[in-house]
């Protein structure tokens, strides 16, 4: 019989880095504003959650990043101006981020690392599980990962992590899990995590991706962690400790992905990622491969 576990409602955004490798468009501008086509990176991700069943959000902030909270917030004015000129297309699109979900925001403060700010989340999830979604991973709502990452954390309890499996020479550049199988052939039960290993001391191929439904015992372990690698807080030594240990808040399972993931943290990626994304829209698709094709075509006649 399957246990069953509490029901998730909240979701954690991390959006407190600085975006240094976008220098210097981040200098003013958080990376989370960058647009991915015609929306922002960080509009995605907050739909993400919705279309979860998640619609209480909570965004870590810092210095300089108010523009996320005026994106998700009204603009009067704005939309007054739209309304008048009876352009209820883009009214609509205006008025789109600002009811999507239940936001709330709190600043970091110091940047201590992923595993610091998701213990700033602490005081508002409480005693519940929860989601943290990275803003650098975007996921294509076509392959709905984070919904089955919440039916394997009602089934199993504990943590779950989403995973990813890539080549050898580039899992020095994620966390990585050692894992063992399940009768769930997308489903692993984790047994440890190597934060950004050499590839010759790797335990597996399997990178851990931006998606986290996580157990509320993981604040106590993120209070006591001592800075790891980068001289961070690192959440991938507290989900270790519970990875070792099932009594302090239950088992570590992982997610195993093959969808469509879009990461936009690094700057080829992020064009790659645009590109795809405009490709796929009905509206810009046809022109823009055609455009595409042709431009192709004669950077290959050049070459």
């Amino acid at each position: 019989m399957t246990q069953s576990h509490p029901r998730i409602s909240k979701a954690v955004i991390p959006a407190a880095g600085l975006g240094t490798r976008f220098l210097p468009a981040t200098k003013a501008t958080p990376k989370e504003m960058l647009p991915v086509v015609d929306k922002p990176a960080i509009q995605y991700v907050v739909e993400e959650a919705v279309s979860a069943g998640l619609d209480d959000v909570l965004m870590i902030t810092g210095r300089n990043k108010r523009p996320l909270e005026d994106h998700f917030d009204r603009n009067y004015e704005l939309e007054s101006a739209l309304q008048k000129k009876g352009d209820a297309s883009r009214l609509a699109k205006v008025q789109e981020s600002s009811d999507l979900a239940t936001m709330h925001y709190v600043r970091q403060g110091d940047p201590k690392g992923l595993g610091h700010a998701v213990l700033c989340a602490a005081p508002h999830v409480g005693h519940e599980p929860f989601a943290v979604l990275l803003g650098d991973d975007l996921i294509d709502p076509r392959d709905p990962l984070l919904q089955r990452m919440i039916e394997v954390q009602e089934q199993h309890g504990g943590s779950v992590i989403a995973l990813m499996e890539v080549a050898p020479e580039q899992i020095h550049l994620y966390g990585c899990a050692a894992v063992e199988t399940t009768a769930d052939g997308d489903v692993v039960k984790v047994t440890g995590l190597v934060e950004k290993p050499d590839p010759a001391d790797a335990p597996s191929h399997y990178a851990v991706i931006g998606r986290y439904v996580l157990d509320p015992h993981v604040f106590d372990i993120l209070r006591r962690t001592e800075p790891g690698r980068g001289g961070e807080i690192q959440l991938t030594d507290a989900l270790q400790q519970l990875a070792q240990d099932e009594k302090v808040g239950g088992p570590v399972h992982g997610v195993v992905f093959k969808g469509r993931r879009y990461d936009t943290g690094d700057r080829g990626d992020y064009l790659r990622a645009i590109v795809r994304l405009a490709c796929e829209r009905e509206d810009l698709g046809p022109d823009f491969r055609t455009w595409l094709r042709s431009y192709v075509a004669e950077e290959m006649q050049q070459s």
